[in-house]
Formats: structure tokens, C-alpha cells, sequence
């Protein structure tokens, strides 16, 4: 399970080099693919659908996406020139003050903060879709789930693939739809809201606008149960339980519009899942203490659950990286209250900074923490646990 957060999505690929690294050393590197049932949300999504498109080749898949991301701009993912930062300015600014009184605004209205055409153009380059049908047909894949939001009904919607019929399934305020995924799907799962502009799709005969499939997302881990997994690996983007970080009590100054844009976000891509983590191991523990025979008759299943997150506040690695952004987003930022170094404002940051200083950043943290749980991947996966690793992943030298 990959779950979302913009540019913080660049841990999870460190977490998977590391999988690799430990797969090999553990030699597991011919047992297939690690990963039978990949779901994604957000730029999670994107990431979910990069690994299920090279099911067949684990190693290869993670290093195109290594290759990707340690290479990405902010330019690769949206238009970050200054003309294109004036146009958005501009638009919104005029909405605000005039667009009341003017009949022009209310046709042309402005979709978003930013434009990420050049992300579509990325991924459709980068992330061949049509593969996924091929390897569930292989047997490399037994599904793919990438979940997006619907403006029109309000529902949470997961899209899925599979290699054998799954039903449909329905819970309160979600439900699945079964489709052939298309570049489209990824950019409305990863449309971030406000930031990034709503995606059209075509569900039950209808065209509906969806957004970003953190927004509304009551079981994040409920799609993998769904497509069989009784054992579910979830990568997070921020930690369950923010350790305090280097901000200082801000006394009696207001909040600027950056920290409030900030924890919104936050609150979108963070809390569910960290409930979501919480409500299954306590079911867990409740199944612990069914009778075995009892438990046979049930439904329920226990679920093996491993999750990784970041050991850092990734809010004050963004602020240190803050002026890595480019001139004119920068300046527009800056107008909302985030100034580099500013741990406080750097939430919204974190999401956006898609700079090769931050990105890298969070590719190492997602490696170090991943070789630091290695005892608890190895027994996730059956792997042998193999030495202590270093940096590079070779075995460190005793002591």
C-alpha cells in the first residue's frame, strides 16, 4: 500500500530500493514478484502503477523508478516558469476581486494553483499502463488499485484491475469500479487539491470529475484486503505520531495562510491512514483472543501488517530544501507565508518540493529506515535475515 503526499512520495522509493538490496542479499532475487497486489493513492498511485506495469521484473521496475524520481524537477511535474506562476497569479487575483461582477471570469474560471500538464506527459512516457493487463495474465500481478475522489457524488472510489473476477464492492461513502487503467486515472488520483486541477473520468456511462484520492479516504488499506492480500506492507509519508521538531512556539503571531494550506494537507494524507493502521491492529488483537475453531467460522482474518514511516519530520526537511524550488514558485509560495527554513510553513512545501536535494533526501531516509526495520521486512517476507548493510548496501564490516 503506497499512499500519497506529492513530492513526498520519493521515500517510498527509497523504502523499495532498500526491499531490493535486502531481497538479493537474502537470495531471494528469483522468487518473483514481491508484490502480487499493488494499491496506490495519490502519487502513491503513480508508484503503485510504475511497480504493477514491471511486475515481472521486480529489480527493474524499483530501478527505472529510482532513475525517475532521482532525476525529477519541479518543471517535469508542473509549469514552474515564471509566466505560467504570473498566469495562475493573475487568474486567481482577478477571480477574487472582480470575478463577481464579471461575466468572463465565470466562464474561464481558473482550475488550479498550478498546471501539470508536464506530469501527464511524464507519465505516459514513463509508466506504460497497457503492461498491466499483460501481467496479470502472466501471473506476475494479481491486481492493481488506484483510488481516486468523485467532486460530483462525494464518494471514494477505488478503480481496480485483477486477474480473476472480483466483485464490485460497496461500504458507506465508497465504493470500487473495475476499468483498464489509463494515464487519466493516475492524474485524478494525484490531483492535489486546489493545487493541482481536477481530472474528468468515465464512470457508469458518465463523465464525473474526480481529485485526489487521499480526500475522503475512510480505509486506505481496505482495497488490498479486497483484491485477496492477507498480508499488507503500507509505506506512509509521515510519521503516525509527529515527533516534536525544531519549531518554536509561535506565541500570539496568527497563522500564516502557509501553515493553515499545511495542515489541511497534512490532515488529508496523513490522519486517515494513521487511523486506518491503528483500527486494523487493534482488530488483530481482537482476533488474538477468538478461539481457533471460533475464528474458523468467521469471515475475519487476522492481517499480517507491516508499516514504514518516516523516522524524520518531513515538514522540517522540507523547510531546509525550500530554496531548491524554482524563482517564480518560490514567490508564489512565499505571498502564502513559506520562507526557507521555516519549519512551520514547510508542510506545504514538502508537498510540491519536487527538487532533485529534497527528493534525494527523502529517497536516503526512506533507505536508512527500511534497513533499520530489516529484521521485521526479512520476517514479513519469509527472507532470511541477512547482514547488516551499509549505505551503499554491502555488508558493513563487523566491530
Amino acid at each position: 500500500m503506497l499512499t500519497g503526499g506529492g513530492a513526498r512520495a520519493a521515500y517510498q522509493v527509497g523504502v523499495l530500493r532498500a526491499i531490493r538490496t535486502l531481497r538479493r542479499a537474502a537470495g531471494a532475487a528469483a522468487s518473483g514478484n514481491p508484490f502480487p497486489i499493488v494499491c496506490g493513492t495519490s502519487a502513491g498511485a503513480i508508484n503503485a502503477a510504475a511497480l504493477a506495469a514491471g511486475s515481472d521484473h521486480f529489480d527493474s521496475a524499483v530501478r527505472r523508478l529510482t532513475r525517475v524520481w532521482h532525476h525529477l524537477h519541479a518543471d517535469h511535474v508542473y509549469h514552474a516558469d515564471g509566466w505560467s506562476a504570473v498566469q495562475a497569479g493573475t487568474r486567481w487575483m482577478s477571480l477574487l476581486s472582480l470575478g463577481w461582477a464579471l461575466r468572463h471570469w465565470r466562464q474561464v474560471r481558473p482550475r488550479s494553483l498550478l498546471d501539470n500538464a508536464p506530469l501527464g506527459e511524464l507519465l505516459r512516457a514513463q509508466v506504460p499502463l497497457e503492461r498491466v493487463a499483460q501481467q496479470l495474465a502472466d501471473g506476475h500481478l494479481q491486481g492493481l488499485s488506484i483510488s481516486a475522489s468523485s467532486y460530483a457524488s462525494g464518494e471514494h472510489v477505488t478503480f481496480y484491475q485483477a486477474n480473476a473476477p472480483i466483485a464490485p464492492w460497496t461500504r458507506a461513502q465508497r465504493r470500487a469500479v473495475p476499468v483498464q487503467f489509463r494515464t487519466e486515472h493516475l492524474l485524478a488520483s494525484s490531483a492535489i487539491p486546489f493545487i493541482f486541477p481536477a481530472q474528468a473520468l468515465d464512470v457508469d456511462g458518465q463523465r464525473t470529475w474526480f481529485g485526489d484520492g487521499s480526500m475522503r479516504q475512510m480505509s486506505p488499506i481496505s482495497p488490498a484486503i479486497h483484491l485477496g492480500a492477507d498480508r499488507v506492507l503500507v509505506i506512509g509519508a509521515g510519521r503516525a505520531n509527529e515527533p516534536p521538531g525544531a519549531v518554536r512556539p509561535s506565541g500570539a503571531a496568527y497563522p500564516s495562510l502557509a501553515q493553515v494550506a499545511g495542515h489541511a494537507l497534512s490532515s488529508i494524507f496523513l490522519d486517515t491512514l494513521s487511523a486506518d493502521v491503528e483500527r486494523t491492529q487493534r482488530i488483530n488483537h481482537t482476533l488474538s483472543l477468538v478461539p481457533p475453531e471460533a475464528l474458523a467460522r468467521s469471515r475475519l482474518r487476522p492481517v499480517d501488517l507491516l508499516v514504514i514511516w518516516p523516522s524524520q519530520r518531513l515538514d522540517d526537511l522540507a523547510a531546509q530544501h525550500v530554496a531548491e524550488l524554482p524563482p517564480a514558485v518560490r514567490a508564489l509560495l512565499g505571498i502564502l507565508g513559506v520562507q526557507p527554513g521555516d519549519a512551520r510553513t514547510g508542510a506545504l512545501a514538502s508537498y510540491l518540493l519536487f527538487e532533485p536535494g529534497y527528493i534525494r533526501a527523502l529517497m536516503q531516509l526512506g533507505w536508512d529506515d527500511t534497513l533499520r526495520q530489516r529484521a521485521e521486512v526479512c520476517r514479513f517476507f519469509g527472507w532470511a535475515d541477512p547482514p547488516r548493510l551499509d549505505r551503499a548496501g554491502r555488508p558493513a564490516p563487523m566491530r
